[in-house]
């Protein structure tokens, strides 16, 4: 009896510790299983970052390589340099790198002639003054080289600022060419604070330190004081007009006022000399047929820290306002 007692106990602990010990295979297993299904989610997000990496890492690079590709071929060749968008030093069509760009073009031994692509309403003075004179030092040491600019949609303002030092200038007879002039635009917001009742408490050491504040009611002296300026900037950029196209202009009392006209208009105006494009201008006036694209394109982690850079000064420069050829 005691023994018979004694083979069941023994056969229930049996079945209680099998019981136990499937149940810790199977936690044991499950964990295994989840380690692996975590290893193989890791290595597939670690491919995916590595593959993201991969793809921006050749958008950046695929603009020089493909310069430096067609720079390679021993063929001759007309460069063509993009100024394309707003002209200003936190955006890729700034000084620096137009200017490189034409650098670059210059080295280059099989470079016939330079086509300026030119589709830009314009944008920072300075920054179209650096590149007239670049194009103006190119033209005294390589007088032979001829650099042309080509308008496709607008060349206004800052672009026709660097367009005039070129030899030439063509357009189609539907482009957009000229505004010769210079603008500071801004806001005011005096009359709604009072609507609000705000009251504004500002303190300045300094006259003039919270010039055009747009919180503050406008000062005489200060409107015309920026008035000023503005028409020195504005006679600059007459000053440049006139030296780079000379003669070929027909001036009338508009020329200079910030009108834009057509390419059709713009060729009888002196502003534009005859119509053409980046293919006809090559092949027809260069005689180097091929096109090798020259435009240097900001490196990715420059472009990322220059936006954060000025995203400060932008904000500021938003309220308060800058000369601008737009």
């Amino acid at each position: 009896m005691d023994n018979q007692q004694n083979n069941r106990s023994g056969t229930g602990i049996a079945q209680e510790s099998g019981w136990e010990r499937e149940i810790i295979e199977k936690i044991a297993l499950a964990a295994i299983t989840e380690q692996r299904s975590a290893r193989r989610w890791g290595v597939f997000f670690k491919s995916l970052l590595l593959f993201y990496l991969l793809i921006v890492f050749g958008v950046a690079m695929y603009p020089k390589i493909k310069g430096e590709i067609g720079v390679a071929d021993s063929k001759d060749h007309t460069a063509v340099i993009d100024v394309v968008g707003a002209i200003s030093e936190d955006q890729n069509t700034n000084a620096t790198n137009i200017i490189e760009s034409l650098r670059d073009a210059v080295k280059d031994p099989h470079t016939k002639g330079i086509i300026l692509h030119s589709n830009s309403p314009g944008g920072s003075p300075v920054q179209a003054s650096y590149v007239y004179e670049e194009i103006r030092k190119i033209k005294k040491a390589h007088p032979k080289l001829p650099i042309y600019a080509v308008v496709s949609d607008i060349c206004a303002s800052g672009c026709y600022y660097i367009a005039s030092a070129s030899d030439k200038i063509f357009v189609n007879p539907a482009s957009l060419i000229g505004s010769i002039g210079v603008l500071m635009d801004g806001f005011g917001f005096v009359d709604t604070m009072q609507k609000l009742g705000v009251e504004r408490r500002l303190l300045t050491a300094g006259t003039h330190k919270a010039m055009l504040d747009p919180f503050s009611p406008p000062k005489v002296d200060e409107t015309q004081f920026m008035q000023g300026l503005l028409d020195q900037v504005h006679q600059q950029f007459i000053g440049a007009v006139k030296a780079g196209r000379g003669s070929r202009l027909k001036e009338t009392p508009d020329m200079f006022s910030g009108l834009v006209w057509t390419g059709e208009a713009g060729v009888k105006l002196g502003i534009a000399d005859a119509f053409g494009n980046d293919d006809s201008v090559a092949k027809d006036i260069i005689g180097a047929e091929k096109l090798v694209d020259f435009t240097q394109q900001e490196r990715l982690l420059d472009r990322i820290a220059g936006k954060l850079g000025a995203s400060f000064g932008q904000a500021i420069v938003s309220l308060v306002g800058m000369p601008s050829l737009r």
